[in-house]
């Protein structure tokens, strides 16, 4: 998982039982340690370790700024104080986790102690009063199963949310003059998410491959990787620049600062290396350093989504709508020349030559059936969405290059919302269900999430606890 802090602020008000304040809070801090959630907590600002004074409000956002936090968690350990957590959250500019522990019966005489759930309906009103996106965690016990399930989902909204907001792209050449689909607006992408591209020249990344084989060591081990994993179905100089490649871009990516990378990979490349470069993309790929092809800019958001979404090391793979099933109603085929990580095969993955080009580097692997994320970043006229949904692999006629076949729920519905956009025929696939979680952490991107299956109310109802 990745590493994601949590600013702990729990709260309470003062016409309700301090005591048990104070225990809950306690309590709750135990449970989050139990499930292994780094938090930064407020026992320091006053004796209760408690949010319910202004004075120790803007103490409690100094230290959670100087901790760079990437969540903040409001338990309300009684009715809490609502206006306070708006304050905070809207200073912090952080995901937000509204939750609050289930009440007991009250006493035998009819006084309650602490009154949570009141206090949660007061605190959500003041937070849209703010313009503060908040995600809510059902009112439930700490050992409920739905207590940890949230916590662990809210962290992986957390880590898209960390995700998008420092994405910076390493672009490799310009797109293909064919590819006009795969244009993309830099200067808005900056305007609007903060997503930064990095451009080099083709001839930037062919000097570093011809550096990164003349210094042998990293190719070498790459070579011995790609034969442990890989049939190898290339000459010895072949696979020595694919290893040179992928060498050359993992170098590049690191000098640049960037977290993903979009390469133009016909044909000017052809020419200086004499490969395609689709097996060094999915070494890459393997290593969490998603690299998309045809310099497909939005693409390579979309992968690093889907990652952060699944928050497991869960590899995704960025593939072509291309055909539908030849026997499957619903049936489609995902198939690209060979980029996908080695972890999604079925077997074992051949580097190879591709479908529709006469030079070696691609790689041909059937990918594993099961159930699946598709998904795809996109924008056009100043608007942007986020295509989500499930599909499940299914067999289907032999391939070339990666590929697999994917049954959904209505094709002719998926078709039609690709077509009319603002999507392209290029998607994101990943062997998770983490459309709830990415669902979620659209309102804190500035993103519409786009379900191609009428699921809303299936995952809001997820998001919910049911």
């Amino acid at each position: 998982m990745a590493n994601i802090k949590l600013g702990f602020a729990p709260t309470r008000r003062s016409i309700f039982s301090a005591p048990d304040a104070v225990k809950y809070r306690g309590l709750t801090a135990g449970r989050l340690q139990e499930l292994g959630v780094e938090f930064v907590d407020i026992d320091d600002i006053n004796d209760e370790g408690l949010l319910y004074d202004e004075n120790d409000r803007l103490k409690i956002l100094e230290k959670f700024k100087a901790s760079q936090v990437d969540g903040l968690f409001l338990p309300h350990c009684n009715f809490g104080t609502e206006y306070l957590c708006a304050r905070l959250t809207k200073d912090l500019h952080v995901p937000v986790l509204l939750w609050g522990p289930l009440d007991e019966r009250p006493e035998p005489n009819g006084v309650r102690l602490r009154d949570t759930q009141c206090g949660l309906f007061a605190t959500g009103k003041v937070l849209r009063r703010f313009g503060v996106p908040f995600t809510y965690m059902t009112n439930c016990r700490l050992n409920d199963p739905v207590f940890a399930r949230g916590i662990n989902d809210f962290l992986a909204v957390c880590n898209v949310v960390k995700t998008f907001r420092n994405i910076r792209i390493l672009q490799i050449g310009p797109r293909p003059f064919d590819f006009w689909s795969t244009m993309c607006n830099e200067g808005e992408l900056l305007e609007k998410f903060g997503v930064e591209l990095s451009p080099i020249p083709l001839p930037e990344l062919t000097g570093e491959v011809k550096r990164a084989i003349a210094d042998r060591d990293e190719v070498q081990k790459t070579i011995a990787c790609c034969k442990a994993n890989m049939e190898i179905n290339v000459t010895e100089e072949q696979l020595e620049n694919i290893a040179g490649l992928a060498v050359a871009m993992e170098r590049l990516m690191g000098k640049y600062h960037c977290s993903a990378g979009a390469i133009q990979c016909w044909n000017a490349l052809q020419g200086e290396l004499g490969i395609m470069p689709c097996a060094a993309n999915a070494i890459l790929n393997e290593k969490g350093l998603p690299v998309v092809c045809e310099t497909d800019i939005h693409g390579a958001i979309t992968a690093l989504l889907v990652e952060a979404a699944a928050n497991d090391g869960t590899r995704s793979f960025f593939a072509d709508w291309t055909i539908r099933h030849p026997d499957i109603e619903n049936g489609e085929l995902l198939q690209h020349c060979g980029p996908w990580p080695i972890s999604c095969a079925k077997g074992k993955p051949c580097i190879t030559y591709p479908l529709a080009f006469d030079y070696p580097g691609a790689v041909t692997a059937e990918a594993k059936h099961g159930e699946l994320t598709l998904a795809r970043f996109d924008g056009d006229n100043g608007k942007y969405s986020l295509l989500l949904g499930n599909a499940k692999g299914v067999d289907g006629p032999k391939g070339m290059g990666t590929y697999l076949w994917v049954e959904v729920e209505n094709i002719k519905r998926l078709e039609a919302k690709i077509v009319e956009g603002p999507y392209i025929h290029h998607c994101v696939g990943i062997h998770r269900d983490v459309v709830p979680v990415l669902y979620e952490a659209c309102k804190y991107l500035g993103v519409a999430p786009d379900l191609y299956d009428p699921i809303e109310e299936k995952v809001r109802a997820y998001l919910r606890g049911e």
